[in-house]
């Protein structure tokens, strides 16, 4: 698996423990890292920043994602996809240097694999909409 690909995973573990235990990301997050067996520096550096930067703009995220997504409210989606689509709006609005097909492709992948069988779909429409919007106001 690729180390970006492997960050986004455990940053996906790390806001869905935020999610279900309520407690806040940054907690959740030393909880995690202090209990990992996760040795690569490269790996937990790029998990750190995505989970940083989901922290610093969750409000604004959520606003976003709520905006595009159509008849949900964050608390009806289900937790894997609110926080895949946290993930991937914060690399699609924040992170220039990651291409937004990258982003969106792995989000598909990530929802598929950890969501139920609509979550790639799902994902999918929503960031595609973020996207095409985004960049039209770029």
């Amino acid at each position: 698996m690729r180390k970006r690909t492997l960050s986004r995973e455990l940053t996906l573990k790390i806001l869905y423990a935020s999610d279900v235990s309520k407690e806040s990301i940054m907690t959740c997050s030393e909880a995690f890292w202090k209990n990992s067996d996760e040795e690569d520096a490269a790996v937990r550096e790029f998990s750190d920043y995505l989970v940083s930067g989901v922290a610093k703009h969750l409000e604004e995220l959520d606003d976003v994602i709520s905006k595009y997504a159509d008849n949900w409210t964050m608390e009806r989606m289900a937790t894997i996809d609110r926080n895949v689509l946290r993930i991937a709006s914060f690399e699609l609005l924040f992170d220039a240097e990651v291409p937004p097909k990258v982003a969106i492709n792995e989000a598909i992948d990530i929802a598929k694999k950890y969501g139920d069988k609509d979550s790639g779909k799902f994902v999918n429409g929503i960031l595609d909409k973020i996207k095409r919007t985004e960049e039209e106001k770029g």
